[in-house]
C-alpha cells in the first residue's frame, strides 16, 4: 500500500487522498483526514499548545422555548433579557444585537437558568453551517442567555476569554474547530471536540483583532449616518413633516376624542392617541395623490400554521429571522418535509411578491428576489402582490412603508396586549402618498444608491477581517 500515488495533477489533493490504516484514528469520515487540515494541526502542535478545556471553569449550552407558547417565554426588549442566537455572534469578538430576541426574567431564572450568560463569558457557536466556533464575548454590565445553538463558557476573566475569542475567529482557529465538528447538512460540535481545539494563545492576536474591530465601529458610524438620512430624504421628497413625539408626562397622555372617532372603530386609548393624528394631518399637508394599499394589491395571505419539524431536504422555509428591512438575508435554509406541502396551499412566494412581518418585530417589508422563488413562509409573516396597473414602482413601495412614518403608524394598528401582531385588513388600510411613477422610481434610485454607498462601507471590514486573519496566521505559524 506504501506504494500507491495519486499522479493527476488535475485532482485537487484536499478531495482526493490516500489515507494508510496506520494513520486512522477514532474518526472514518474523510473529512477530518484532508491532508491541508491535517498537516495544520501537526504545525499547531509543534508550539505545544494548550486545549480549550485548559481554560474552561464552567461550560454550558442553552434550549429554545416554544415559539408557540411566547407569551409564556418571551419578552419585549424594553422588559426582556437578551436571548443570544448564532447571528448575535460576531468573528469580531464583539455581539451584535440588530437581530435580537429576549425572553421574560421567569424563563432566564427558571427554564434557562444553567446557561445564563455573564459579563466576561465566553460565547461559542457549537451547531450551524457556515464558519465553526464563531466566538464573542459578553461585554461589561451584561445578563443574557443562549440557545441550544451556542455555548457559555465561564474562563474567569473577560482578558482570557477576548485571547481565546481572537484565536477561535481566525481562520486556523476555525479550521481547527471544523476539522472536529461532526454532521452533515448541520455540523456540530460536541463537548469533548469542542474543548480538544488547540489553543495559541499569543497577546498580538487579541491587537490585532482590535484594530480590526475599531475599523468596524469606524466603517459602520459612518454607514448609519449615510442609512439614517434616508428617511429624511424620502419624507422631504414627499414633502412630509412629521410632528415631534410628545414628552412621556401624564398630561400629554390624557387627551379627549369625539364619540363620532369611536364609532365603528377601536376603543383602546393607544390607538387614538393625538400623536397618529398629528401623523396621518402630515401625511395628507403632501401635495401628492393619497391612496390605501389595498387599491393596489392583487393578493394578500397569512402564512401557514405547522409544526417545526425541521429535515434535511424538502420544502425551504422562509423564517421570521430572515426578514431584513428592504431585503432578505437567509443564513441558514430550514426545510420542511415534502409532505408538509400540501397543507401549505398558496403559501410560497414569488419573485417581486411583498413580505411584511406581522408578529415579533412587526412591520418588516421586504420584496422577494428570485433567489428565494418557492420558497414557504410562515403565519409570522403575510404576503401581498401589487397589482399588474397598480402605479407603484416596487422599490418606492419597500422604502416607503420601511419609512419612520408607517413604522409609527404600524405600531398604532398592532393589537395584542403582550405578544403584538397586525392583520390583512390594516395592511389593506395603510396610508400612502404617491407621486408620478417617474418620481417614484427617481426617488427609489437615489435611496439606492445611498444604500449601495453603506454596503460599501461594511464590506471594507469583510476584507480587513480577511488581511487580519492572513497576518495572524503569519505570525503564529512562522
Amino acid at each position: 500500500m506504501n506504494g500507491y500515488t495519486i499522479q493527476s495533477d488535475k485532482l485537487n489533493k484536499n478531495r482526493v487522498f490516500i489515507l494508510q490504516k496506520s494513520e486512522m484514528e477514532k474518526r472514518l469520515d474523510p473529512f477530518y483526514y484532508v491532508p491541508e487540515l491535517v498537516e495544520l494541526e501537526k504545525k499547531v502542535l509543534s508550539k505545544q499548545p494548550k486545549k480549550l478545556r485548559d481554560y474552561v471553569k464552567g461550560i454550558a449550552s442553552g434550549a429554545t422555548p416554544k415559539t408557540t407558547e411566547s407569551e409564556k417565554y418571551y419578552a419585549e426588549k424594553e422588559n426582556g433579557i437578551p436571548f443570544l442566537r448564532v447571528q448575535n455572534l460576531s468573528p469580531t469578538s464583539i455581539l451584535e444585537f440588530d437581530d435580537c430576541k429576549y425572553i421574560n426574567e421567569e424563563t432566564h431564572n427558571g427554564m434557562l437558568k444553567r446557561s445564563q450568560v455573564s459579563a466576561g463569558d465566553l460565547l461559542v457557536k457549537i451547531t450551524g453551517v457556515g464558519r465553526m466556533a464563531v466566538a464573542s464575548v459578553a461585554p461589561e454590565g451584561f445578563e443574557g442567555n443562549i440557545n441550544q445553538h451556542v455555548c457559555v463558557i465561564k474562563t474567569g476573566s473577560k482578558e482570557t476569554s477576548e485571547q481565546l475569542a481572537a484565536f477561535l475567529n481566525t481562520d486556523i482557529g476555525e479550521k481547527l474547530a471544523s476539522r472536529r465538528s461532526t454532521g452533515g447538512t448541520r455540523p456540530a460540535l460536541d463537548y469533548p471536540a469542542l474543548l480538544s481545539i488547540p489553543i495559541l494563545n499569543d497577546s498580538r492576536i487579541l491587537a490585532i483583532t482590535q484594530k480590526v474591530v475599531e475599523q468596524k465601529k469606524q466603517n459602520e458610524a459612518a454607514a448609519e449616518k449615510l442609512l439614517a438620512s434616508i428617511d429624511d430624504y424620502l419624507l422631504g421628497e414627499l414633502g412630509i413633516k412629521l410632528p415631534i413625539p410628545p414628552e412621556n408626562t401624564l398630561k400629554s397622555r390624557i387627551f379627549t376624542t369625539s364619540i363620532n372617532d369611536l364609532t365603528g372603530n377601536r376603543y383602546d386609548p393607544f390607538y387614538h392617541q393625538t400623536y397618529f393624528n398629528e401623523l396621518l394631518t402630515s401625511l395628507e399637508k403632501s401635495k401628492y395623490r393619497k391612496s390605501k394599499l389595498g387599491l393596489h394589491i392583487s393578493e394578500i395571505t397569512y402564512g401557514a400554521s405547522f409544526n417545526n419539524n425541521y429535515v434535511e431536504s424538502g420544502v425551504p422555509l422562509l423564517r421570521i429571522k430572515d426578514l431584513r428591512r428592504n431585503e432578505i438575508s437567509v443564513d441558514e435554509v430550514v426545510y420542511l418535509p415534502e409532505s408538509a406541502r400540501n397543507l401549505l396551499g398558496n403559501c410560497f412566494v414569488n419573485e417581486n411578491d411583498f413580505l411584511i412581518s406581522r408578529s415579533g418585530s412587526i412591520g418588516i417589508v421586504t420584496i422577494v428576489p428570485k433567489s428565494i422563488e418557492g420558497f414557504a413562509f410562515g403565519s409570522f409573516m403575510i404576503k401581498f402582490t401589487l397589482a399588474e396597473n397598480s402605479g407603484i414602482i416596487r422599490e418606492f413601495l419597500s422604502y416607503y412603508l420601511n419609512s419612520s412614518l408607517m413604522i409609527k403608524l404600524v405600531e398604532r394598528n398592532k393589537i395584542g396586549a403582550i405578544q403584538g401582531n397586525i392583520t390583512i385588513p390594516s395592511i389593506r388600510n395603510f396610508p400612502l402618498v404617491l407621486p408620478s411613477p417617474e418620481e417614484q422610481k427617481n426617488i427609489a434610485d437615489h435611496i439606492t444608491s445611498i444604500r449601495q454607498q453603506a454596503q460599501q462601507l461594511k464590506d471594507k471590514t469583510k476584507e480587513a477581517l480577511k488581511q487580519a486573519s492572513e497576518e495572524i496566521e503569519k505570525i503564529l505559524l512562522n
